[in-house]
């Protein structure tokens, strides 16, 4: 039965292991300051998409289809490709560069927003605490090929280990760049309009309140957990001790999470696939 299937990957995966920490809220945002680094990239999501006046139904709807591949039997997650394959095949955008119109779903660009997400939810766990072996970290990445896959990707032409994703951003690094829609995305993921119900009266004379100065520590250990590289070419933002404090908050930050009833960490798609598991599990 289609309800009964487990997806594509399933109990025992490291997929599920790694997807299990909230904290990779905090590692959409980091993919997200990485992502915009990519000139092309940027262009296509600029001329778009309508994150500025839409920025948390956007981050929902992602976080949804992170979910349903992740977490979703086999039929919703390719269901959940086949509709965004087709919504990106009708789009376009202008080369900022040569001025040349181009599809944003190029295997290029769908392979660099690929590959940075997922080595930001792996980095990301990892440096949070979340203990991983070295051959767990190649088996994430092996099987998220299968994500790949669903995006239009072949996954024989994806980097299915951590070798081959740092080479990857080696041979990737000549064409990134911080152009002024990077700087505009990385501003507004730092500091965009709240949902109402957390925009909250901030002191009088003052420009934060509560809920401002909660995400500002969230994005700012997003952005503090950036590659070096990625981080120079922001223009050198960070001190020496960036890496040391960005490990020590975001360790902090997955204990308090992890305090949380389990119905606030877990969605949906995550609960009834652990359902899903235990109904099928040898008795």
């Amino acid at each position: 039965m289609d309800s009964d299937d487990l997806g594509l990957f399933g109990p025992g995966s490291v997929t599920w292991k790694v997807h299990e920490e909230p904290i990779l809220i905090v590692a959409g945002l980091r993919s997200l300051y990485l992502q915009a680094l990519h000139p092309r990239a940027i262009a296509g999501v600029a001329q778009n998409s309508n994150y500025r006046t839409d920025a948390w139904g956007r981050l929902v709807r992602t976080a949804t289809y992170v979910e349903t591949a992740v977490y979703g039997t086999t039929a919703e997650a390719e269901a959940a490709g086949d509709r965004l394959r087709r919504l990106h095949g009708r789009m376009r955008a202008t080369d900022p560069d040569t001025g040349q119109e181009f599809r944003i779903d190029e295997p290029e660009l769908l392979r660099w927003v690929h590959v940075t997400e997922v080595e930001s939810f792996l980095s990301t766990a990892r440096r949070a605490g979340l203990p991983l072996t070295d051959a767990e970290v190649d088996g994430y990445y092996t099987e998220q090929r299968r994500g790949a896959a669903l995006v239009g990707l072949d996954p024989a032409g994806v980097p299915g280990t951590a070798a081959e994703v740092a080479d990857y951003y080696r041979q990737v690094r000549p064409a990134l760049r911080m152009t002024r829609e990077a700087a505009e995305t990385a501003v507004f993921l730092t500091a965009p309009p709240l949902p109402w119900k957390l925009n909250l009266p901030a002191r009088v004379g003052m420009n934060l309140g509560p809920a401002r100065l909660a995400y500002f520590g969230v994005a700012g250990t997003a952005f503090a957990l950036l590659p070096p590289w990625a981080r120079r070419l922001y223009g050198g933002l960070g001190l020496p001790t960036t890496e040391l404090s960005a490990d020590l908050t975001v360790r902090a930050l997955r204990l308090a999470l992890a305090a949380l009833p389990q119905r606030w960490r877990e969605g949906p798609l995550q609960q009834a696939a652990k359902e899903r598991a235990a109904r099928l599990a040898p008795r």
